[in-house]
């Protein structure tokens, strides 16, 4: 069993003194895996789905919260409801599919049925069944999570009756995810048709790290990097550009509880976004949120809320969420987002994009995936703790600027460099909410 003392030596964390260490462990021991599964992944939000994947009564998908596979509906009322997704005779998994529309769920197993209030309408022969007189008074439902909210129209659920309200949770970092959904006429986001799922064998907290992770784009995806040069020399020099007067640069800001998010700031024709392809509605948002975050919305963003969710806004735009499997297995499943109402001409560019960068297909994703399981294999050495967190801290710390001002914002930090910066301070706040409820899983074990 991982004691107390043992949790405490995962981090070390003393940037007054320019260290910020993450043991390898962390990585690869089962005990650290079993209590992330249960304090972190099954005691946090966890976003289930968009409002827009289950518009008509009856519409559900099914996804997991942690190791636990959940039922996500719309009700009868046009509410959303959200249940363990297991029988409550034999435990089989009631919906064995990862969406449709139907009223009732009726287990493959015995028959026994639920309407999509999660009710129990139906037990197979249960007037022959002889049950004792009790089962008439026992809760056959399907269990509900503990919690289930929307923010944006992004449902997030937990099994932890006791996470704060999930605003409070989502704390600043939702101005990025409003960043994304205010791009839409109608205020809202939908995925286009056909996600992906895959794994790679490694742990998931390099997942975590690389969605914040800028300094290893050149050359982790040289080759892509080598493609963007040849097609900027015949890009389409009338889409926006930054105003010249711009520093260009590269930056983060680091919230509470873990989340953080990447940006970046290029004098390059608005880097093909779908939005700057569409000056109608660049007028409207213009118009309606002004200029500051409007520039804020072509920017590039690399958005992580913690533990398990990413939203990216780049040529592009990607909602991908990980699942741990095992310590050296994770589960990868990637959408690609987009405004509802956005342009036809929009549509077609961001499909284009997210099928060039993000597809496991695309240019990015495998190099990613081989990068993940050369660390997965290489921390298996015993060579100590890595000293892959301190790009940026030599740096004081600093909680507004320029840039926070014009989000409206006041970061627990911020940092901003060169192109070239690819600070890492920005990995430090979810490292540190890790540590912290590891530390509080210590004392209950």
């Amino acid at each position: 069993m991982t004691s107390e003392s043992a949790i405490g030596s995962l981090l070390i964390d003393r940037p007054q003194d320019g260290i910020f260490e993450v043991a390898r462990r962390a990585f690869t021991d089962p005990e650290i895996f079993a209590l992330e599964q249960k304090y972190i992944f099954e005691a946090l939000w966890t976003f289930v789905g968009l409002e827009t994947q289950i518009p008509r009564a009856n519409d559900f998908l099914t996804t997991h919260i942690g190791s636990q596979p959940v039922l996500l509906t719309r009700k009868s009322d046009g509410s959303v409801g959200c249940f363990l997704n297991t029988c409550r005779h034999r435990g089989t998994i009631v919906c064995p599919f990862k969406h449709g529309r139907q009223k009732f769920h009726v287990c493959r197993y015995h028959g026994w049925a639920y309407d999509s209030d999660g009710r129990n309408t139906a037990v197979t022969e249960e007037a022959d069944g002889q049950y004792p007189e009790s089962f008439r008074d026992k809760n056959r439902d399907l269990i509900p999570v503990a919690r289930l909210e929307s923010y944006r129209g992004l449902i997030f659920a937990s099994l932890s009756p006791s996470v704060p309200p999930l605003e409070e949770y989502l704390g600043q970092a939702a101005h990025f995810i409003d960043l994304i959904v205010d791009q839409s006429p109608v205020g809202q986001v939908e995925f286009v048709p056909g996600a992906s799922s895959y794994t790679f064998d490694a742990n998931w907290k390099l997942q975590f790290e690389n969605g914040l992770d800028y300094y290893h784009f050149n050359s982790t995806h040289s080759s892509y990097v080598d493609i963007l040069k040849n097609r900027a020399v015949s890009s389409n020099a009338d889409l926006p550009r930054e105003d010249s007067a711009e520093r260009v640069g590269q930056g983060s800001f680091s919230f509470p509880h873990g989340h953080a998010v990447n940006w970046s700031i290029k004098q390059v024709s608005a880097y093909g976004r779908p939005l700057s392809n569409d000056q109608e509605n660049l007028n409207r948002l213009t118009e309606q949120f002004g200029r500051d975050r409007v520039k804020w919305m072509l920017r590039q963003r690399n958005l992580t809320i913690f533990p398990s969710l990413q939203l990216i806004d780049i040529s592009s735009s990607q909602l991908r969420t990980w699942r741990p499997l095992a310590p050296d297995k994770t589960e990868m499943t990637s959408h690609c987002i987009a405004p509802v109402g956005e342009s036809a001409e929009s549509r077609r560019m961001r499909i284009r994009g997210y099928e060039d960068f993000f597809n496991p297909s695309g240019l990015a994703t495998s190099d990613d995936n081989v990068m993940y399981e050369y660390c997965q294999t290489g921390y298996v050495a015993e060579a100590g703790n890595t000293l892959g967190y301190l790009r940026g801290l030599g740096s004081d710390p600093v909680h507004d600027g320029p840039h926070a001002n014009e989000v409206g914002i006041t970061p627990d930090e911020y940092a901003f460099g060169a192109p070239t910066f690819g600070g890492e301070t920005n990995f430090h706040a979810g490292y540190r909410e890790w540590h912290r409820l590891l530390l509080n899983a210590g004392q209950k074990i």
